[in-house]
């Protein structure tokens, strides 16, 4: 699968602090990339020298196998970073024709793209009566305006409603299926895993894991066991050294192991120890779970 975007060693130093440091990673053509990470992790700093918003202190990047961020492949990215910035007393359909006009674009494109985020209906509304969700989706109508081949999305749901993150995670979903690489900065676990095909975990400027979502979730996961003497079973599965962690929940014991383990095998091993569990199941932790994890460590 073609890389459209390559990222190698980025660094932003600030007064001595670094907020980026030493950031590498790729982005396949045709996948949804969640940048996540807690408020100050470097998310928007990325995002800012990869648009050519901020000056790197160091490192690189190619968009389409070309070094840094040249007008041609601008031509081919569409981004949202920040606010979006448009005129209050024009219509949607105006503010858009004014941007259509900057990015040389068709106007026979922006009935399109109104309609891709729901708007078609309100484009000769003025901008100010818009909802925050509508200028939100409106932003991401000006972005495609110039039928990108990848999209960059910086926080798309900041301080929307449970509606409004619908809206926008929908319309995001929709939008990769038709083939456009996308690459999101949230701080919000939930819409990462609904999104996402992959994800880059930043803490302090770090990276801390960069590849798929669902191999991050899948990655060791989680025993839920129950005996008549639950006490006696959390002793037993310390004693085994099999797991990081083990702990009682209500009347649930959780065991989380060091090492890839399969249901049968654990069986097998409390089944050697005269231990017959009454309940055992693995589970998938959550992203949630891994996230907070990686951060603690």
């Amino acid at each position: 699968m073609s890389v459209i975007l390559s990222v190698r060693n980025l660094t932003k130093n600030y007064n001595q602090r670094k907020v980026v440091n030493n950031v590498s990673f790729d982005v396949e053509k045709g996948n949804v990339y969640g940048v996540l990470g807690p408020n100050g992790s470097g998310k928007s700093t990325i995002f800012g020298m990869l648009l050519t918003i901020i000056n790197p202190t160091s490192g690189e990047w190619y968009w389409f196998e070309n070094k840094g961020t040249s007008k041609e492949a601008f031509k081919k990215i569409g981004a949202i970073i920040g606010q979006p910035n448009f005129y209050p007393y024009l219509s949607a359909e105006r503010n858009l024709k004014i941007v259509a006009e900057i990015k040389d674009v068709d106007y026979s494109r922006i009935d399109e793209v109104l309609s891709i985020v729901g708007l078609l209906d309100r484009k000769k509304d003025m901008y100010k009566t818009y909802s925050l969700g509508m200028k939100q989706r409106l932003a991401i109508a000006s972005a495609l305006l110039n039928t990108p081949e990848v999209l960059v999305l910086d926080e798309p749901t900041n301080g929307l409603d449970p509606e409004g993150i619908i809206q926008i995670r929908e319309i995001i979903s929709d939008i990769s299926k038709k083939g456009t690489t996308i690459i999101i900065a949230s701080h919000l676990l939930d819409e990462i895993e609904k999104v996402c095909t992959h994800t880059i975990v930043l803490k302090n400027g770090n990276v801390l894991y960069c590849g798929r979502v669902d191999e991050m979730i899948a990655s060791k996961g989680y025993f839920e066991l129950k005996l008549e003497d639950n006490e006696l079973l959390v002793e037993i599965l310390r004693e085994m050294q099999l797991f990081y962690r083990v702990e009682l929940k209500e009347d649930i014991v959780v065991a989380y192991p060091s090492s890839d383990m399969g249901t049968s095998y654990l069986n097998k091993m409390l089944v050697e120890r005269g231990i017959y569990l009454s309940h055992l199941v693995m589970k998938k932790q959550s992203l949630e779970t891994q996230f907070l994890e990686l951060i603690k460590k």
